[in-house]
């Protein structure tokens, strides 16, 4: 099929490559982390283990604030918080959903433990929101 004497796969291709210009246009230049990601590293180190990342960003966007900072009890302030893995194995804190139900279990200790040797505990990226207030 022809569409103003072009062909359906020009067609598409130049309405793709029009989009994507568009969205270069429209994107800033410079990325920010809203949310920003957590190092943890008060004792991962001190055990043996790398320190832990926890993309904040990424659990932001999932759930709302009150989840993990009213249910299941952690403090809005980053390094506020004392995180043990006996804790998280006994299914507090983390381990309410790092369970192997809702999300992968603490045996998996690389996916949490993933931060490069020597990284400092504290926020990574953003570390405001941009909402009505700061935490």
């Amino acid at each position: 099929m022809r569409l103003f004497g072009i062909s359906r796969y020009k067609s598409c291709l130049m309405m793709v490559l029009l989009q994507l210009g568009l969205l270069a246009l429209f994107t800033p230049s410079v990325a920010h982390a809203e949310y920003g990601d957590v190092v943890l590293n008060t004792r991962a180190e001190e055990a043996g283990m790398r320190p832990v990342i926890f993309p904040h960003w990424f659990h932001r966007i999932r759930f709302k604030c009150k989840v993990c900072h009213t249910e299941l009890g952690f403090e809005m302030r980053a390094g506020a918080n004392e995180i043990l893995m006996a804790d998280i194995i006994d299914g507090k804190m983390c381990g309410r959903c790092h369970n192997n139900n809702i999300a992968w279990g603490p045996q998996n200790c690389h996916l949490c433990h993933s931060g490069l040797p020597g990284l400092k505990t504290g926020i990574r990226g953003g570390d405001s929101t941009g909402g009505p207030g700061k935490w």
